[in-house]
């Protein structure tokens, strides 16, 4: 156990039996009153973030959370398969985990997981990756680089909006938080 003075940003708490982490706090002296910490937590699991205010000296239960460097390996049936990159051991994680990481997830890529007792809780990829555009119709005679968008779909099957110049077979930096197409990659 500990107290509202240990909350600081990235501890993880433990409420109710669910994983929180924490984003912002703030504590707060009010001239009239006890004093009392806010702060915003953001659910390890499905990413919900919500407002919670806590008396100050409460008791609060963190946890222990480690994230380590894993290297994705291949999809195995409704799982993924990661190998730990200091001692080769490898990790199953279940798709519901993995979430929309896998949409940007290629062989041999490194990320990072978060563990809480051996167990995955969430798959944090780079900023940003590069991928190859496998399929987009062909650009129309006069197109310009300001001009509109158009649906592609890269290497791992996702499809992003792309400037109308952009050809198949063009390698594309893209963001692995919204989904959006940053530049080319020569």
């Amino acid at each position: 156990m500990a107290s509202t003075a240990d909350i600081r940003n990235g501890v993880v708490l433990n409420i109710d039996g669910q994983l929180w982490a924490v984003t912002d706090f703030q504590h707060v002296k009010p001239g009239k009153g006890g004093a009392f910490v806010r702060t915003k937590l953001k659910n390890v699991v499905t990413g919900k973030t919500v407002d919670r205010t806590f008396n100050a000296g409460a008791k609060i239960e963190t946890e222990n959370v480690d994230r380590q460097d894993f290297q994705y390996l291949y999809a195995d049936g409704d799982s993924y398969v990661f190998m730990d990159v200091s001692d080769f051991d490898q990790l199953h994680v279940p798709a519901l985990v993995v979430g929309d990481a896998t949409n940007f997830m290629l062989e041999n890529q490194n990320v990072t997981i978060a563990l809480h007792n051996g167990n995955p809780l969430y798959v944090e990829l780079p900023a940003s990756v590069v991928l190859e555009i496998t399929y987009t119709e062909p650009g129309l005679q006069g197109d310009r680089s300001t001009g509109g968008t158009k649906p592609a779909t890269v290497e791992t099957g996702f499809q992003i909006q792309v400037p109308l110049f952009l050809e198949q077979g063009t390698r594309v930096k893209v963001d692995t938080r919204t989904g959006d197409y940053l530049g080319r990659v020569n």
